[in-house]
């Protein structure tokens, strides 16, 4: 990494102006990334610098909070410049509630907070962004929302688009900072999570520190690598995908998967974080130009809301979706060809195919299935629904609540009948 501060575009191109499953438009946020410098001179540099704002209110990891130091030496660097610190709050409770988020929106418009910052990873991105969209619109109860979900009967026009600045320092690989959807759990009526993406919504501005994120706990930090390895290979898979967003979903494998195994080796290796978070960036870089993820995404943001962390359903869905895509695909030659390519990328990265052959298995014989099921293994990570208290008697409601979720009909193979949905989760019980 470099000494100093490298701050540019977070992605090459600017954003997609395809309108297709959930491609960002031109009108949504492109975010710039900052990395090189520690989390808290960057945020204080570009609160006062770059943004011109004086008063912040961050949304800050629980545990972070609790159990380091490092939401107060934000707080020490950003009154050092001359910021106002108007309000904090310690931890949002997973798969963003609707509730938590009007209440951290009325207590910043309540102290006039004109930027918000996140300090963490996962439902903190997500209620940032529904934060600022609930600020432009004067959005005060929580059931309101729901006019703004692109589930929306009728949708919302006269949108206003965010003004209050969003600066991400994430401590995970989730990856989400990097995308203006958001995901928000109607946690008064449904229980459903449902996505956002309106005018405007975004992150300006993602500071990543590698240091920062020592502290993050390695089933954290690996689960949503893994989720970041979801997103690459479902995007190779894709039947949408391009030349470009073949490249870039290679690239991203190409540096999570050996860096992840490092990462598990040393939890302490910096260098090891910082090239997994480059690899988030590539990998983002496909969901964001709207190159529609598949079966393990929608089975996995329907899991969400049942307590099951993101990168923790990508561990157990990707591979069986990979092997029930394989064996139900085979009238379409470009499933296959797909699954042939990644497996030749993770063949040929030298840690990965150690791993393979210790393992048992042929590169002739090995489905992709197999080759993820292994790398997840490895990293330490749980494979079935059982390890994480899903039990059979949950089957058939997940499955049908799965077929709403609008990257089931993009998977390869269209999941359009909860029987689909079924027989894949039958494969992960455990």
């Amino acid at each position: 990494m470099s000494p100093t501060e490298t701050y540019k575009a977070a992605f090459d191109e600017p954003p997609s102006s395809k309108v297709s499953g959930t491609a960002e438009t031109s009108s949504l946020v492109s975010p710039y990334v900052s990395y090189g410098l520690p989390y808290t001179e960057a945020c204080a540099k570009h609160v006062t610098k770059t943004f011109g704002r004086s008063r912040v209110y961050i949304i800050a990891s629980g545990t972070l909070s609790r159990e380091t130091d490092r939401l107060d030496r934000l707080i020490d660097a950003l009154k050092a410049k001359g910021v106002e610190v108007v309000g904090v709050k310690k931890g949002m409770r997973p798969h963003t509630p609707w509730t938590q988020i009007i209440e951290i929106a009325n207590e910043a418009r309540a102290e006039n907070a004109d930027c918000i910052i996140t300090l963490g990873a996962g439902s903190l991105t997500d209620g940032a962004k529904l934060v600022v969209l609930a600020l432009a619109n004067d959005i005060t109860d929580p059931k309101d929302l729901a006019e703004y979900s692109i589930e929306a009967k009728t949708p919302k026009t006269g949108v206003k688009p965010p003004t209050v600045p969003l600066i991400c320092i994430p401590t995970s690989l989730s990856g989400g900072e990097y995308f203006s959807l958001a995901g928000g759990t109607d946690d008064i009526t449904t229980r459903h999570k449902q996505g956002f993406l309106q005018n405007g919504m975004g992150v300006r501005l993602i500071i990543l520190d590698a240091e920062l994120c020592l502290g993050t706990p390695w089933f954290h930090w690996l689960s949503t690598g893994v989720r970041s390895i979801d997103h690459c290979v479902e995007a190779l898979c894709s039947l949408e995908a391009t030349p470009q967003s073949d490249q870039d979903a290679e690239a991203g494998l190409r540096l999570l998967v050996p860096w992840l195994l490092k990462t598990k080796q040393d939890e302490q290796n910096v260098e090891a974080r910082h090239y997994s978070q480059m690899g988030v960036r590539l990998a983002m870089k496909n969901v964001r130009a709207g190159i529609p993820m598949g079966g393990s995404h929608a089975i996995g943001h329907q899991l969400g809301p049942m307590g099951v962390g993101h990168g923790v359903t990508s561990c157990i869905m990707c591979p069986a979706v990979m092997k029930w895509n394989i064996e139900h695909g085979k009238d379409n030659p470009d499933i296959a060809r797909k699954q042939e390519k990644i497996r030749s990328i993770l063949w040929s990265e030298p840690s990965a195919a150690d791993l393979f052959r210790k393992a048992g298995l042929q590169e002739e014989k090995a489905d992709l299935g197999d080759l993820l099921d292994v790398i997840i293994r490895t990293l330490g990570l749980p494979r079935t629904l059982k390890e994480v208290d899903i039990g059979e008697d949950q089957i058939d409601k997940l499955a049908k609540r799965t077929l709403d979720d609008f990257w089931a009909a993009t998977n390869p193979i269209p999941l359009t009948d909860a029987a689909q949905v079924k027989s894949i989760l039958e494969m992960v019980i455990g």
